[in-house]
């Protein structure tokens, strides 16, 4: 357990209490797979033979806050060190529907592991740091080898954002050179239609965390060559994304979901996935700006410093042309610059006349350039 640094993680006293209470409990999923790669370990989520129930007296007989937040699919969080650490029976599935199952409880951790998607998300640890790997996961993890458990068609009815989970975890956890599972990958085809049954907020956060990986262009390539990329934006394509990652990584430019997301061109992408107010306004900007092919002046000007930056990274990607850094500094110019007019500069205007005037004239300016002086500004007004 050492080995692995989760004796360090707040949740280590729930899974010591547990067992020491007679239970099994181990270190599950995502938290033994990062500790296995080498990768950082966020939480940690324990899998135990105790019900709900169980866990729920032992935890506040120990002085552990307890909070029933699943209690039909076997969740329990208990607060530890101020971390909520997920805490849930062991499961197998009695129904499923494609987005929600029926459960019952088990004793059994390899019928726990037959529920979960992938093999390398079925390996536990306990308490004594002791590897538990009913379904013979280790050799994917190993190979960096993204496999669903048993039929992967039958794990993706069980729970339809599956499909998009595959293409994420091969976009973080796969071998590129190893290629995508091709069973997988033909059963995501062949139920793609299922993701109409998703919700669009369930959609997009799963679509933004896949486009955060550090390169996720071959698995968004296998999205569209299976069908399943259509499905969610109909209108995307991903020929511009592996430009972007490459200018991105080139440049040591730190990877933008948005950015990436505005790459795909599906201008309605929005809609489609339901993501926020304060996304969606900066996925529209980027959009535009590249559809308009703005300077890096008038981007800076119009959509701030940061969105700038982006609309000129995805301009040089679509022209697939080498990043120009003076383009940066252009777009700091506009973000700092102000219209050199103001209202008081046309004393002659009032009411809705002058607020045309001024309109105008920050559209003339704009298409100069910036450059247009206060005088020539005054000129061109009406009078």
């Amino acid at each position: 357990m050492n080995d692995l640094g989760f004796d360090k993680h707040p949740g280590y006293a729930v899974l010591k209490g547990l067992a020491d209470a007679g239970h099994q409990a181990f270190a599950v999923g995502g938290p033994v797979r990062n500790a296995l790669m080498g990768l950082p370990i966020d939480d940690l989520d324990i899998a135990t033979s105790a019900e709900p129930t169980v866990v729920m007296k032992w935890a506040e007989a120990h002085g552990f806050k307890a909070v029933p937040t699943g209690t039909d699919h076997g969740t329990i969080t208990v607060v530890s060190g101020h971390e909520g650490i997920e805490v849930t029976t062991f499961r197998r599935d009695v129904a499923t529907d494609g987005r929600r199952a029926v459960v019952a409880f088990s004793d059994s951790i390899e019928e726990d592991a037959r529920r979960r998607d992938f093999t390398m998300n079925a390996l536990y640890v306990d308490v004594q740091g002791v590897l538990h790997d009913p379904l013979n996961g280790m050799p994917d993890l190993k190979a960096r080898r993204v496999r669903f458990i048993d039929d992967p068609a039958q794990r993706i009815r069980e729970d339809y954002l599956r499909i998009l989970r595959f293409f994420r975890f091969f976009a973080w956890y796969g071998d590129p050179g190893l290629g995508i599972d091709a069973d997988g990958l033909s059963a995501c085809a062949e139920l793609a239609d299922g993701l109409e049954t998703l919700s669009k907020e369930r959609v997009g956060t799963e679509l933004l965390k896949l486009l955060n990986a550090p390169d996720p262009s071959q698995a968004v390539a296998s999205m569209e060559q299976s069908g399943v990329l259509m499905r969610v934006l109909p209108a995307a394509s991903a020929n511009l994304l592996p430009v972007l990652v490459h200018l991105e990584s080139e440049n040591g430019i730190v990877a933008n979901p948005l950015r990436r997301l505005a790459a795909l061109g599906d201008y309605d992408g929005a809609a489609h996935l339901r993501i926020s107010k304060k996304q969606i306004i900066k996925l529209h900007n980027m959009e535009t700006g590249l559809l308009e092919m703005v300077s890096p002046k008038q981007a800076g000007y119009r959509f701030g410093l940061e969105t700038g930056r982006d609309i000129v990274l995805l301009q040089s990607a679509a022209l697939e042309t080498p990043l120009d850094k003076a383009a940066f500094s252009d777009v700091d110019d506009g973000a700092r610059s102000e219209l050199p007019l103001r209202a008081s500069d046309l004393p002659w205007l009032s009411g809705p006349a002058l607020g045309v005037a001024l309109k105008q004239a920050e559209a003339d300016w704009i298409a100069s350039g910036l450059s247009l002086s206060k005088d020539a500004l005054i000129a061109k007004s009406p009078k």
